[in-house]
Formats: C-alpha cells, structure tokens, sequence
C-alpha cells in the first residue's frame, strides 16, 4: 500500500513493484486515497512479504498481484 512522503526514486510509484504493470493507484494519480480500488480490497499476506524490503511503502501492488496467492497464479 502507497505511503505518502516515501521517497519515489528507487522505482515508479504508479507501477506495481512485483510485476511492473500498472497499479492503478488512485494516490499517484491524485486523487484521495478512499478511492483507491485496495481500500475496498484484502490484500494477501503473501503478497506484501513479496515486496522486496527496500520497495516497502513506495508503491502499491496491482490487484492481481495483490488478491492472487502466487500457488493459484497463471503464468504469463
């Protein structure tokens, strides 16, 4: 999940840091953070351990990385 005041230039905050797709934050498009689409969403557990450490904070995950246990992912 986006944190506001993270430094964003390690990667593109509107990009997801596990897959690289679009993430559709509403915050990165400035918008107020109630409307962001994770707001109404469970991110799973084991997708936020995916993010690597230094990434934390920085940018949101898209939601198909963030609603999909990697065991039940299609591969691309």
């Amino acid at each position: 999940l986006y944190t506001l005041g993270m430094p964003s230039n390690t990667l593109n905050p509107s990009r997801c840091p596990l897959c690289g797709q679009a993430n559709a934050c509403a915050v990165t498009a400035g918008l107020p953070p109630e409307t962001c689409w994770c707001m109404q969403a469970q991110i799973t557990p084991e997708a936020l351990q995916r993010i690597p450490a230094e990434q934390r904070g920085q940018a949101c995950v898209c939601r198909a990385c963030g609603q999909t246990p990697v065991a039940n992912k299609q591969p691309s």
